[in-house]
């Protein structure tokens, strides 16, 4: 409690309160520590930073091979970039409904979410994907009223089906109300000078609006009808396993193409490109060994195929699985029992690890170790051979390996 007051907390024996403006404070020299120590990179990597507007530009007698970069800024003059490799890098934005565009008072985006200033008494928020889940748990724990809206018939469709239970039962716990297939209209939607209601199931009006229905991908008006560069119906960059584009010597990772909208998948996306480009055999990529996270309360972090993926590609597999409760330093960090589970999927002849679904306390840490396992090919004896630690969260996985094998002690 020493220094609580970082993370906008005020504790004295009689009040509790939560100060946005210190935890934004807080988050802004943070972002700046770091944004600073990329510049610092850039500056000891001698790599020259064009700060403006960039597009392609097409084959030219100047130029016979498309992707040299026209660089405009903001004071009416442009440059040219030739080159012989072009890495399209320009990433997404957040997605408004046609009929409710962002208004950046009531009606917002994530980006504005980072902003605020002062908390609502009261959240709507269109869209129960990962996004939109993190900012239900945050406002919840603060005192805020959330609802949540979503079109489909569940909340986090990207996660196996118990994940998403379990997560929408911890977060109604906290007070936050979900409507499910739900899809919105127009006329389902009021704004008012202070407040926006909603007809749905129920009436019910909130002081703001987070829209939060997925991101737009930046391939607009950055020039490529000037290249053979393909797009799909989302208007996302079609490449091949090392980042190609149809015109070879162009590439593009990270949102653009649309696979894992991750900043981890981005950079390895864009690190396969670079060396690709430059003939170091990088090995392609693997989206099934990129970790995804959710950072709500508890944690939700997947990897690999769950139960439901893994039926619909026909695998034989094996299922091993155990409760947090089951682990003492979970325990030791909980102020009640634990919630959560730890599921580990293994094919069934090799039993090699192919998947895990994991609900519960570090369990964005916790995957890095299964991250590893699958990249190695690991398998269910060498994750349970493999001693752990004791106390700690992760020697619920060395339990889980030994399980697989009949050979656990705790579980």
């Amino acid at each position: 409690m020493q220094n609580a007051d970082q993370y906008g907390i005020q504790a004295e024996p009689s009040t509790f309160q939560f100060s946005l403006p210190q935890v934004m404070e807080r988050k802004n020299r943070i972002v700046e520590t770091m944004y600073q120590g990329v510049q610092g990179l850039m500056k000891q990597h001698k790599i020259d930073v064009f700060n403006g507007v960039g597009r392609l530009l097409g084959a030219s007698i100047f130029t016979p091979q498309s992707g040299t970069v026209s660089v405009e800024y903001e004071d009416g003059s442009s440059e040219l970039l030739p080159n012989d490799y072009v890495l399209i890098a320009t990433g997404s934005n957040p997605l408004a409904l046609p009929f409710l565009p962002f208004d950046y008072e009531q009606i917002l985006s994530s980006d504005d979410m980072m902003t605020l200033t002062a908390l609502p008494q009261s959240m709507t928020i269109i869209g129960g994907g990962v996004i939109g889940l993190e900012f239900a748990s945050f406002l919840s724990k603060v005192g805020v009223k959330v609802y949540v809206i979503e079109a489909g018939p569940r909340i986090l469709p990207t996660e196996s089906q118990q994940s998403s239970r379990l997560i929408q039962k911890e977060l109604e716990q906290q007070g936050v109300t979900f409507y499910t297939n739900t899809a919105l209209n127009e006329e389902d939607i009021e704004i008012h000078t202070d407040k926006v209601t909603f007809n749905v199931d129920q009436s019910f009006s909130t002081e703001k609006v987070l829209v939060s229905i997925g991101r737009r991908v930046n391939t607009q008006d950055i020039g490529l009808n000037n290249t053979k560069v393909e797009l799909n119906e989302k208007q996302m960059i079609l490449t091949n396993a090392w980042m190609q584009t149809a015109d070879q010597h162009i590439y593009a990772a990270g949102d653009v193409i649309g696979h894992l909208q991750l900043a981890h998948v981005g950079a390895r996306e864009g690190v396969i490109a670079v060396e690709h480009m430059f003939n170091e055999n990088p090995l392609p990529i693997n989206y099934d060994q990129m970790p995804k996270c959710v950072y709500t309360s508890p944690e939700i972090a997947s990897i690999g195929v769950n139960q439901e993926t893994a039926k619909q590609r026909g695998l034989n597999f094996k299922v091993v699985k155990a409760p947090f409760r089951a682990n003492g330093k979970a325990m030791i960090e909980s102020a009640n029992q634990p919630e959560g589970f730890a599921e580990l999927l293994f094919e069934k002849d090799s039993e090699s690890f192919i998947g895990a679904s994991l609900v519960g306390p570090h369990t964005t840490e916790l995957i890095n170790e299964l991250s590893v396992l699958h990249f190695m090919n690991g398998s269910s004896i060498e994750l349970g051979l493999s001693t752990h630690a004791h106390p700690s969260i992760s020697e619920l996985m060395m339990e889980l390996g030994l399980k697989m094998n009949n050979q656990s002690i705790h579980i």
